[in-house]
């Protein structure tokens, strides 16, 4: 006589066992070294996917438990496993440091590890330094600086564009509306400004060498002003905005300006300004990089997030 026994799996018990192993086997180890405040709506955000197992490296001052998230040293993290490796928006330095908030350790990314990194793995950045430009894109790895994709740098640019008007307001003691803001570049953060500017009442002057540029700066109803006039013009600027990765405001354009003008400088390292010259001179400037994690990182958090999940 058959007498049913527990230890027996029904067929539906097998399909879903095996079902779960394979999810197991298909989960992929995303390991994120250092970051900002942006990074901990991302982590939140990569934590909600079912087939991610996310490893944390430089996020010790964090609480424990903080989204439930395994948190490991360098030397604990296994490259050959790893799926994708997420580095800060900022890249790292010439000998691979990595920029870290939530930690005072160091953390360095070194040759013989990223070469231990599997073919398949995805090694997402913000921006491309020269270190990792010889380092990963040279190993044929699939390598993606975030900004370079025109929907995040676009998105990003309103928290940009938003914590330039935070320091507007700070840095000035007139109003926004009729002041002279003088724009240089007509990028994607240059673009989101005039438009921000514009409609809080600035008189605003569209800088750039590009004819096209200075044709849509028109049509947007801002002032177009070819680069090589800017030296005839800037005596009249109130807020001078830059967002030009080259040096555009030197010497000559600084000891042109008003004493009481407050220069903005947006443009990634080392930016487009003599700063050592406006110091001198008495002008302000500031040299404002990562306003987005300052301004809003939970937004930016989830730009990122959306962009990275879509990609893996």
């Amino acid at each position: 006589m058959y007498i049913h026994s527990s230890k027996y799996l029904s067929y539906d018990d097998m399909k879903s066992s095996i079902e779960r192993g394979e999810k197991m086997l298909q989960r992929k180890k995303i390991a994120v070294l250092g970051g900002d405040a942006r990074y901990l709506e991302l982590i939140k955000s990569l934590t909600s996917s079912d087939d991610l197992d996310i490893l944390l490296v430089g996020f010790d001052q964090l609480n424990p438990g903080f989204s439930a998230v395994k948190q490991v040293s360098m030397n604990e993290l296994e490259p050959t496993e790893l799926s994708a490796v997420i580095l800060p928006l900022s890249g790292v330095d010439e000998f691979g440091n990595v920029e870290t908030v939530f930690s005072n350790k160091q953390i360095t990314l070194k040759v013989d590890w990223i070469n231990k990194l599997p073919e398949t793995c995805t090694v997402f950045t913000g921006i491309t330094t020269p270190f990792l430009k010889e380092n990963v894109a040279a190993r044929n790895l699939k390598f993606i600086p975030l900004m370079n994709r025109n929907d995040i740098a676009i998105y990003n640019s309103i928290p940009t564009a938003e914590g330039a008007i935070m320091l507007t307001i700070k840095h000035t003691n007139i109003t926004i509306q009729h002041a002279n803001v003088f724009l240089l570049g007509l990028g994607r953060v240059g673009t989101t400004c005039v438009q921000k500017f514009k409609a809080l009442g600035a008189n605003v002057w569209s800088v750039s060498k590009n004819k096209e540029d200075l044709a849509r700066a028109d049509v947007m109803g801002v002032t177009p002003l070819p680069l090589e006039q800017l030296s005839a013009h800037i005596h009249a600027a109130d807020i001078v905005i830059n967002t030009i990765p080259a040096k555009v405001l030197t010497k000559k354009e600084i000891q042109l300006m008003g004493s009481q003008a407050v220069i903005l400088d947006l443009a990634s390292k080392p930016g487009g300004t003599d700063f050592s010259f406006a110091k001198a001179r008495g002008v302000e400037a500031i040299h404002a990089l990562g306003l987005p994690g300052i301004v809003a990182p939970k937004t930016s958090g989830e730009i990122l997030a959306n962009a990275i999940k879509e990609m893996l």
